[in-house]
């Protein structure tokens, strides 16, 4: 079996971290016994480009017991968990393509040795497969009948793809699920983000200026998780609606050139390019602190801040200090990459949960309805999104109400007023 992992002498830290991961899925935990036993995906090619962590793991294995061959390469340099990909290598024979730290040009390697399994469905967080496949084109990309993707930033991607009608093949958008969004994306990405920074810096929140560049539903989740650390929390936006949101919510809302003279922690969770640019670094105070949660560090305009920069060293891991000119520092968490999964975890377990779910069943629903697709980007069916809900539900204890007849029959007339 063809693999690309640091060190296989780390499967063993690497399987009871998969192990203790599992325990807190069981929503995934339900599929993959399902899956086991009916083998849906029998036959199926899946080549998946995903952050390698305890979560994916789970994911793979489950596709795995369905019935897939698989195999898996990092959406994101930093975000690899070395022991966790050598263990899917040595306990599950899952190939993986994926170091912690590798740079550019090994990372494009690992997405087309991923590729060399000739997937009929792809499986993306932030396109970067997807685009590689579309570049390559030929055979390999017309034996494609579908594909998934995670992220917001990757969805923005495919949907510009659909749109100038390059897209070869159906996308459903796992991020648009509301068992993904509503709580992977608010909840994971503020609980891990928080995690990340204080991993990275040691850095006490409470008291300080925490500036979030996005109230998105991962910017919702970061303002939120910091505010309740103690910090004074800013938002930045382009959005009106989200930005009177965010004032209601009772954050501060201001323009980032006026944000940059009070913040200590600035955290971009956009998506889009150069939220942080040269010349807010030149107004930040001595000190800041400049992080992303977005899943590209184009978010940061990091080649400015290098050129005005007088020197620059590693102060701490995941930690690098700029000096300007007169004296003020700025300091840099991660090389501008998601900080939640570079300097911590990522997402808790039992958020993945559902995500991942939607992911396992979502493939399903393509190999069954992929001909019936045009191509374009689509929701996870409603079907799928609700059950979801309701197995997390029941694993967690909660029973809830169902409509009665009589309630069905008045929420689909309307001659029954007053």
């Amino acid at each position: 079996m063809k693999y690309h992992v640091k060190d296989l002498s780390l499967a063993e830290k690497g399987k009871l971290r998969i192990e203790w991961a599992e325990a807190q899925m069981p929503v995934l935990r339900k599929i993959r016994e399902d899956f086991s036993r009916e083998k849906p995906l029998k036959g199926i090619r899946v080549a998946a480009c995903l952050h390698v962590t305890t979560e994916t793991a789970n994911l793979m294995i489950t596709l795995k017991e369905g019935g897939a061959e698989v195999t898996l390469t990092a959406s994101n340099p930093l975000s690899t968990q070395d022991d966790v990909a050598a263990s899917l290598v040595k306990h599950y024979d899952i190939p993986v393509f994926a170091i912690k730290g590798e740079d550019e040009k090994t990372y494009y390697e690992h997405i087309e040795s991923a590729l060399e399994i000739e997937p009929v469905i792809t499986m993306d967080d932030g396109a970067d497969l997807v685009s590689t496949l579309h570049r390559k084109g030929g055979e390999a990309l017309k034996r494609v009948i579908g594909g998934t993707e995670e992220t917001t930033t990757g969805v923005i991607r495919l949907r510009a793809m659909a749109q100038d009608g390059v897209l070869a093949y159906p996308i459903i958008a796992v991020n648009d699920a509301y068992t993904k969004h509503l709580f992977d994306n608010r909840y994971g990405t503020g609980q891990s983000t928080i995690d990340g920074i204080l991993r990275a810096t040691n850095y006490l929140i409470a008291g300080s200026y925490f500036v979030v560049a996005g109230y998105g539903w991962c910017g919702r989740g970061v303002a939120m998780r910091a505010r309740g650390a103690g910090a004074k929390v800013i938002v930045t936006e382009v959005d009106p609606l989200r930005a009177l949101e965010a004032n209601m919510d009772g954050f501060m809302v201001m323009k980032m050139e006026d944000a940059v003279k009070l913040g200590d922690i600035f955290v971009t969770v956009t998506g889009d390019k150069h939220v942080l640019r040269k010349e807010h670094f030149l107004a930040m105070k001595d000190g800041a602190i400049v992080a992303n949660a977005g899943h590209f560090n184009v978010e940061i305009d990091i080649p400015s801040l290098e050129e005005i920069a007088v020197s620059k060293r590693r102060i701490r891991e995941f930690v690098e200090e700029y000096k300007l000119d007169d004296g003020r520092r700025i300091y840099l968490l991660a090389e501008g990459r998601l900080i939640n999964l570079s300097a911590a975890e990522g997402h808790p377990a039992a958020v993945m949960d559902m995500s991942f779910a939607n992911q396992a069943l979502s493939v399903v629903y393509l190999k069954e309805n992929a001909t019936k697709l045009e191509r374009k980007v689509y929701r996870v069916p409603e079907e799928i999104d609700r059950n979801i809900a309701l197995l997390k539900l029941r694993s967690l204890g909660i029973e809830i109400d169902e409509l009665t007849e009589e309630q069905k029959k008045y929420l689909n007339s309307w001659e029954e007023g007053t």
